[in-house]
């Protein structure tokens, strides 16, 4: 899609627009004036909120991630019959409100992603079937009413995060028997940040097969999204870590800016600034950022929630790196270093480890290695 940011104009603006006015985010503007087609700078402060609130990098442009939360955002529970449809799943924030509504009530829809899967339609068909209803998985204005008599029957805290962490803890320390979905960024045609010929398409691909093999010397499952000249959609890609069951993704990235000063780490998890979080991404992404810093000294731009596609449709905890920008000579140098792919690839590896370890036998950031992780799972294989 065309990329929208300040000082554009046009029929798309003037949708922008009225989706932040409806959300409270811009002031009322008479649909005739001028002004209501111009990207100007209430619009871009009001999409910069919006993106802040949601989770997704804060520029300002209304690029694809950005046009369709804003699209999502438009939907209030009961505005329109919700059911699963397997081609195109329906999408939005009153997704978003059911999903939580039946994990107030008891019932495990998955995280509250915002997409109507199988895994909420089977929630809602549990839900209907136990009051009465037809259970037919569709909510529409009978289910709705019920939803909304009800009281919860879940307090004093958030179930989803409960059973990621429960499962966590009883899936043990140990690395061998685990499967684990690697996901190198773009490929394919899309060979996204590229600079001086070195893009990012390439340079993932190949941390991700070190990654691989690393991962596969410890007794894990590893598996990758996508082949080395593919680009599914990001879509595509949970669907096939959903489908497989994996325990953890990992997705791999670069960054770019316009300044060529912007440089760094960062580490993204899922949250939709609402309080729905991943704690359990949480603690790996940040695991991951202080292994890499240690090792790597790079500048730290943290660890933070997002919204992302890959980020939000996988029902396991998933983290992207950001491993550093490309527009930046001295991040670009290091990336094309293999030596540096092969220090990111086991401060990865030992970051997961350490995730398992909850704390127990555990050593300081940075002095793990590799061979510590293999000889750890000889012992325990023994």
């Amino acid at each position: 899609m065309q990329l929208l940011r300040r000082g554009d104009s046009g029929p798309a603006v003037r949708e922008i627009r009225a989706t932040l006015r409806q959300l409270g985010l811009l002031p009322d503007l008479p649909a005739e004036s001028p002004e209501s087609t111009a990207f100007d700078h209430e619009i871009d402060h009001a999409v910069r909120v919006f993106q802040q609130r949601r989770g997704l990098i804060t520029d300002g442009v209304v690029g694809p991630d950005t046009a369709r939360a804003l699209r999502e955002a438009g939907w209030s529970l009961g505005d329109r019959m919700l059911s699963f449809t397997l081609s195109t799943p329906t999408t939005g924030d009153d997704v978003a409100m059911l999903q939580e509504r039946l994990l107030e009530l008891g019932y495990d829809p998955g995280r509250p992603s915002g997409a109507f899967d199988q895994r909420t339609e089977q929630a809602l068909m549990r839900f209907q079937r136990d009051y009465g209803m037809v259970p037919d998985g569709m909510c529409g204005p009978e289910t709705l009413r019920a939803l909304r008599q009800l009281g919860r029957k879940v307090t004093g805290g958030r179930p989803h995060l409960l059973r990621e962490q429960e499962l966590l803890r009883r899936a043990g320390p140990r690395m061998r028997g685990k499967r684990i979905v690697i996901d190198p960024g773009h490929g394919g045609p899309d060979r996204g940040v590229e600079v001086g010929g070195v893009t990012e398409a390439d340079l993932m691909w190949d941390l991700a097969r070190r990654l691989v093999g690393r991962m596969s010397a410890t007794g894990m499952e590893a598996l990758l999204t996508r082949p080395e000249t593919g680009n599914p959609p990001e879509a595509e890609r949970a669907q096939f870590a959903n489908d497989v069951g994996a325990d953890l993704v990992v997705s791999l990235h670069t960054d770019a800016s316009f300044s060529p000063h912007a440089q760094g780490l960062a580490t993204y998890f899922f949250g939709n600034g609402s309080g729905t979080t991943s704690n359990v991404g949480g603690a790996l992404a940040g695991l991951i950022q202080r292994e890499l810093l240690t090792r790597t000294s790079m500048v730290d731009c943290r660890s933070q929630p997002c919204t992302w596609e890959m980020v939000r449709r996988t029902r396991m905890p998933t983290v992207r790196i950001e491993t550093g920008y490309l527009t930046h000579l001295g991040d670009r140098r290091k990336l094309l270093d293999p030596g540096f792919r092969d220090v990111v690839a086991e401060g990865i590896l030992v970051a997961v480890k350490r995730l398992y370890l909850l704390g127990q036998d555990d050593q300081p950031t940075g002095t793990f290695t590799f061979n510590d992780v293999l000889a750890r799972e000889q012992i325990r294989a023994v």
